[in-house]
């Protein structure tokens, strides 16, 4: 566990960094630091190694006051990763990573097997191993630091924006390798964001900073979104908080309605003589949804030509039986026919739901969250008065 007692940050200017900040990030769990530029998040990231040292109060790892350990014996036992990736130049893929093995005393051959294996861990094919980083893409060059870091095995990793240069879809990616690789390993993780929806996306508990280092309010990402503590923090999360929540809230038995497919290679006629309300669902040989098919423009093709990916629909996204319900009602709305397309955990096809059906869950969902609420006030209400 990490733990900042009244830890102050104060620079010789006078400019206060980071204000009487006491915080604690659990062990195995991911705490993420959020806000606005200058708020003081990567000064209290670098107050955990040491690279940045306090003004007043002290920072704490199980139990150690991080001030009595040396900061080479401290830096030994954290991963660092940073935005840029800071790989070296001059070395291959496979020696940056063992770079850290090799310093703490491993052989430089198993230090390099380790690192083998870090790269299929953090999802790199073993032909980069002999390449330099210039060789790499900026999706690349970042899993790779992101081995480093683990190549030691620390328990506790630092991450200072790791993910904020890469355009949305390589930092979508990496989001989602990032929590299959936490799922799996359980580090103790102190994770630097302005993003939110990164932070609730990301975080077991997200702390959220104001200007001047000062922490306004820290949570669950549910907790923050459902009760944010002041108006800084409601603005913060953004107008469109109450959509967010949906991602924590669990779809349980979507009300799925059947589809009639076809299949790529399927004749057009087929596909026309559906009777749905102009579009087709296209499946693949596997049963795995590749899109939709709008009937009413296949009239002037239909007796001769086949279904091919080409003439397919690709905007709807997928959402997940016993998903959230964020998933279900994003399927619904982006989907060209208003019909949300649900898979199993196999990627067939389960089903199709509507925005209506999703809706009416979340306000059965809202109905018995304020239920819930009301109880303890009614129950004060309605108890018998303690006889003087």
């Amino acid at each position: 566990m990490i733990r900042f007692d009244a830890v102050t940050k104060t620079y010789p200017d006078g400019t206060v960094a980071v204000n009487a900040l006491t915080l604690e990030a659990a062990t195995g769990e991911t705490t993420v630091l959020v806000g606005p530029s200058g708020c003081g998040k990567t000064t209290s990231l670098r107050m955990v190694n040491r690279m940045v040292e306090p003004t007043s109060g002290q920072v704490w790892l199980d139990g150690r006051d991080i001030a009595t350990i040396a900061p080479h014996e401290l830096r030994r036992g954290i991963g660092y990763v940073i935005q840029q990736a800071g790989l070296f130049p001059h070395r291959t893929v496979l020696d940056n990573i063992a770079t850290v093995p090799v310093l703490t005393g491993c052989s430089r051959r198993q230090a390099r097997t380790r690192a083998a294996e870090l790269l299929d861990l953090v999802g790199l094919s073993s032909d980069l191993a002999g390449r330099y980083p210039n060789q790499l893409s900026g999706g690349q060059q970042q899993r790779v630091g992101v081995a480093r870091a683990l190549a030691a095995d620390p328990p506790v990793m630092l991450m200072d924006e790791p993910f904020s240069a890469l355009d949305p879809v390589v930092r979508e990616q990496l989001q989602n390798e990032f929590l299959r690789l936490q799922h799996d390993l359980g580090k103790t993780i102190v994770f630097v964001t302005h993003d939110i929806d990164e932070a609730i996306k990301l975080g077991d508990k997200v702390a959220i900073l104001d200007s001047g280092g000062t922490l306004v309010q820290a949570g669950s990402p549910a907790e923050l979104l459902s009760r944010p503590g002041t108006p800084f923090v409601a603005s913060f999360l953004g107008r469109d908080r109450g959509y967010r929540a949906l991602t924590f809230a669990q779809a349980g038995s979507l009300p799925l309605s059947d589809e009639t497919p076809v299949r790529l290679g399927d004749p057009l006629v087929l596909a026309s003589d559906r009777q749905t309300d102009g579009w087709v669902l296209v499946l693949d040989d596997q049963e795995v949804p590749q899109g939709w098919l709008a009937t009413a423009t296949l009239s002037d093709r239909q007796d001769v030509g086949t279904v091919t990916a080409d003439l397919l629909h690709l905007g709807g996204t997928l959402a997940t039986a016993h998903g959230t319900l964020r998933e279900a009602l994003d399927a619904a709305l982006s989907s060209p026919s208003g019909r949300g397309v649900v898979v199993n955990e196999n990627g067939r096809l389960a089903g199709t739901v509507t925005a209506s059906h999703v809706l009416a869950l979340v306000e059965k969902r809202a109905a018995r969250l304020r239920a819930a609420e009301l109880q303890p006030a009614v129950a004060g209400l309605t108890a018998p008065k303690a006889q003087p």
